[in-house]
């Protein structure tokens, strides 16, 4: 899907998606290991709703080599134009003996492999809900997990893709596996 996504606005954020709301998570396709031969985590993301909320989970599981090499992960493919915009935020919380996760973002349309990710790490907020304020200008250039000299900036008028993964640590200090989920009440752009 290459045509602009139009988000929703509330002052001067956009949000990308607000799975409080009506948003659903049909967008969303799992990116996990599985690709690889070697790979053999899971990754899914659902709506949780009852009378007073409603949010999106991301559940992981994460089985990496002994290296730490995997990733189990979920992505939308939707175009953005968020010039004048310095970060992206989500609203989550985690819950599971891990929870570090990592944004992985892409533009102009170079959506798959060769071509390198835009990527920044966080560790979410356990137990209460928080919001994690990841700053455009700290997304980082990877090829499949590994940090990558380039001197093209991420193009933020032509974001089209936007993805969500817990990490084994592969090039990482802290190796993890096993569950975690990520609840997320929004992501939006300010």
């Amino acid at each position: 899907m290459n045509a602009y996504f139009s988000s929703s606005t509330d002052s001067e954020n956009k949000y990308l998606f607000d799975f409080t709301k009506n948003d659903d998570v049909d967008a969303w396709s799992e990116q996990s290991d599985t690709v690889r031969d070697v790979g053999m985590s899971k990754a899914v993301f659902v709506i949780h709703k009852n009378l007073n909320y409603r949010r999106a989970i991301f559940f992981a599981l994460l089985n990496p080599q002994l290296n730490g090499a995997g990733f189990a992960g979920i992505r939308a493919l939707r175009t953005y134009n968020l010039t004048g915009c310095s970060a992206l935020q989500l609203q989550c919380r985690s819950q599971g003996q891990f929870n570090g996760f990592k944004v992985i973002l892409r533009h102009k349309g170079l959506n798959d492999e060769p071509n390198y990710s835009f990527e920044q790490f966080f560790q979410a907020p356990k137990d209460e809900f928080a919001i994690r304020n990841l700053n455009f200008s700290e997304f980082k250039a990877y090829y499949r997990g590994k940090r990558v000299n380039n001197s093209e900036p991420l193009d933020l008028s032509q974001i089209t893709s936007i993805g969500i993964q817990m990490y084994g640590g592969v090039y990482q200090p802290v190796k993890q596996k096993g569950p975690a989920t990520l609840e997320i009440d929004w992501i939006r752009a300010v």
